[in-house]
This record gives structure tokens, sequence and C-alpha cells, in this order.
């Protein structure tokens, strides 16, 4: 499984045809393809690129595991 660090998960931001990861609880997921990461961005409040753990479980409607639907492609270095 290829390690990330979050500033090189943050070049995937989905912006100028990079393609879009998201890291939630250490795992980096590939949402390129979703039509809900367009250009990078999720429902206007979260963005490619970014570490969402914190906000996905305050905030989010939907249960973490939806990202299990993606790609998972990489986890952060530690």
């Amino acid at each position: 499984m290829q390690e990330f660090t979050l500033e090189e998960v943050a070049q995937y931001n989905g912006r100028d045809g990079q393609r879009a990861y998201v890291v939630y609880s250490g795992k980096v997921y590939d949402v390129t393809d979703s039509d809900f990461w367009d250009d990078g961005e999720h429902m206007g409040l979260h963005e490619a690129g970014a570490d969402l753990t914190e906000s996905l479980d305050l905030e989010a409607p939907h249960e973490a595991e939806s990202l299990d639907r993606y790609p998972l492609v990489g986890v952060i270095k530690k």
C-alpha cells in the first residue's frame, strides 16, 4: 500500500487535471470519478487534497463508511 504525507495528498486536489484524494482516519481514498466531488469540491463544504477526518466525524450527514465505495489508494505515513 502506498504511503503519503499530508503534504503529498494536498497535491491531489481535483483541480487542473489532478486526481482528487481525500483522507479519513489515516486512509487515502480516490474520489476523482465521483459525481459528488466535481472539481475537487464536495457540496461546497469539503475540498479534495485534505484530511477530512474531523469534519466528517462532526458535520457529515452520512456515515464515514460511505467512503468505502471509493478506491483506497494508500495510507498516511506515521
